[in-house]
């Protein structure tokens, strides 16, 4: 007893159609697929970006706000010194203590930038990807 099923209609076109017509097929449907692909990363990153872009102006405005009453407060307490010690030197001892403040932030973020590796997994993997392709290249 034979259970012969019935060639479906992929099964008959492909014993039909010859092997450059299916090569060729392919790789229409490959190059649209890649095409389509890239066309929803666009649309993706352009929304994206324009997100981060309103975060970021955001951001600036809270930067402009926060050096204004950085300013100001400077200001207060330069005054509220010069009734103690006198307005020279009370400018003198907030422009210090400013300088002070700006060598520890910048010592710090230098020796974050020291550590800075950038991305060597994925400049590695992008290396491999020429070898990926050759016939008989590792998969």
């Amino acid at each position: 007893m034979s259970s012969a099923v019935p060639p479906s209609g992929a099964e008959e076109r492909a014993a039909s159609t010859g092997l450059g017509e299916l090569i060729s097929g392919v790789t229409r449907d490959l190059s649209a697929l890649f095409r389509e692909e890239v066309e929803l990363a666009k649309a993706e990153l352009t929304e994206s970006a324009k997100q981060a872009g309103k975060g970021a102006g955001m951001f600036g405005g809270a930067a402009v706000a926060g050096l204004l009453a950085l300013l100001f407060l400077s200001i207060t307490v330069w005054w509220a010194l010069g009734y103690l010690i006198g307005n020279a030197w009370s400018a003198l001892v907030v422009t210090v203590v400013y300088a002070i403040v700006a060598a520890v932030l910048f010592a710090r973020g230098r020796s974050n930038l020291k550590t800075v590796r950038g991305a060597p997994r994925t400049v590695d993997s992008l290396k491999k990807i020429p070898d990926t392709l050759k016939p008989g290249g590792t998969r």
